[in-house]
């Protein structure tokens, strides 16, 4: 008579091996989609929606490609008077990132429109630079959608030039909430944060090693 023990192991034994054949199943079916994927290029990226993280993990791209070798520029559109702690960890690695910080704040903190148009203006001619000079393989555009928003520099040009001036092997991430349509659509791949908790609601205040 089987025991109750060896009627348990026989019943894992039957799982784990249940769960191999599915894995082995899957890898193989993995492994064939894998194989048609054969193209390799620079990639148009937007991080949109209200929820928190669009910056947040396109600077972990951006310590991805580090990691590889890769050259890295970042034009922060909005944010260049902040300190924050991704800066302080890029500028560790001055061969490999260089960073235009060209923001003056939030428009509600500036109050002043011709100012921030000027500023828009300066970022995105710096950002044409930075990536039509094939040093960076990837180049960050941080909270351009804002700018866009507000029309503080022209949606179509934006458009115009990533679709079709942007080299073929450069990377370039787009971040900020309410992305354009037209920016959508030429983009390789879109990700919409969508908040379901935020401690701000809380009255918790911004905090460093959180939001900056």
């Amino acid at each position: 008579m089987m025991s109750q023990a060896d009627s348990k192991t026989g019943t894992e034994a039957d799982l784990d091996a249940r769960h191999a054949e599915k894995m082995r199943k899957k890898k193989e079916a993995r492994d064939k989609i894998l194989a048609t994927k054969t193209i390799e290029k620079g990639l148009l990226i937007v991080h949109t929606g209200k929820g928190k993280g669009k910056s947040t993990a396109a600077f972990g791209m951006v310590m991805r490609a580090i990691g590889h070798g890769m050259k890295v520029g970042v034009v922060q559109f909005i944010k260049g008077r902040i300190e924050t702690g991704e800066k302080a960890v890029l500028d560790r690695f001055p061969d490999q990132v260089t960073v235009k910080r060209m923001g003056e704040g939030f428009t509600w903190e500036t109050q002043d429109r011709q100012r921030d148009i000027a500023a828009a203006a300066a970022a995105w001619d710096a950002a044409k630079a930075m990536i039509l000079s094939r040093e960076h393989r990837m180049v960050l555009l941080d909270e351009l959608n804002i700018v866009l928003r507000y029309d503080y520099i022209d949606l179509a040009d934006v458009v115009a030039f990533l679709r079709d001036e942007k080299p073929d092997d450069v990377h370039v991430i787009v971040t900020g909430r309410n992305a354009k349509d037209e920016l959508i659509e030429i983009a390789d791949l879109v990700t919409e944060m969508t908040q379901v908790k935020h401690p701000f609601r809380s009255g918790v205040k911004p905090q460093a090693g959180i939001e900056f």
